[in-house]
């Protein structure tokens, strides 16, 4: 293991970690323009946990959390298998670049794995280099076959 994660550690999270989640999660919000509002996130966070419908890892440094993520379950109807969303990745700042969103990545590709899944999925900002450089250095492929489309309900 690297020096630079040696002292980092990746487990599933429950409802025992959710005080550590909370700021993390909102941070990454944040990051996404949204304003900060711990109490929604730790209500979303509680309704995922609750009704098993997200798969959350969180990288701990020592006793401090500094990074999650979270997949949502999928299928793909062409392939006939499950495949996961890794809708969010978040590592505080002062440890990007110390490998922890690798392992936050390598827990969700296990997961996976022992699901019987057919990959990862995941979408970023056009913006957001770092984070394109790291998909693409752990395995990920951009997609130049399909394009995503959005559309508003709200």
């Amino acid at each position: 293991m690297s020096e630079l994660t040696a002292n980092v550690r990746v487990i599933a999270a429950s409802d025992k970690q959710i005080d550590d989640l909370v700021p993390l999660f909102d941070s990454y919000r944040q990051f996404y323009k949204q304003d900060s509002d711990p109490g929604q996130a730790r209500r979303f966070l509680e309704d995922r946990l609750r009704n098993g419908e997200s798969v959350l890892f969180l990288a701990y440094e020592h006793d401090t959390a500094v990074g999650f993520t979270q997949l949502y379950p999928s299928f793909s109807s062409v392939s006939l298998k499950k495949l996961w969303i890794l809708n969010d990745l978040y590592v505080i700042p002062e440890m990007r670049g110390k490998r922890v969103g690798e392992m936050l990545i390598g827990k969700a590709a296990e997961l996976s794995r022992s699901t019987g899944g057919k990959g990862l999925i995941l979408s970023t900002s056009v913006h957001n280099h770092s984070a394109q450089t790291l998909y693409e250095r752990v395995g990920f492929e951009k997609d130049l076959e399909f394009y995503h489309y959005f559309m508003p309900t709200v």
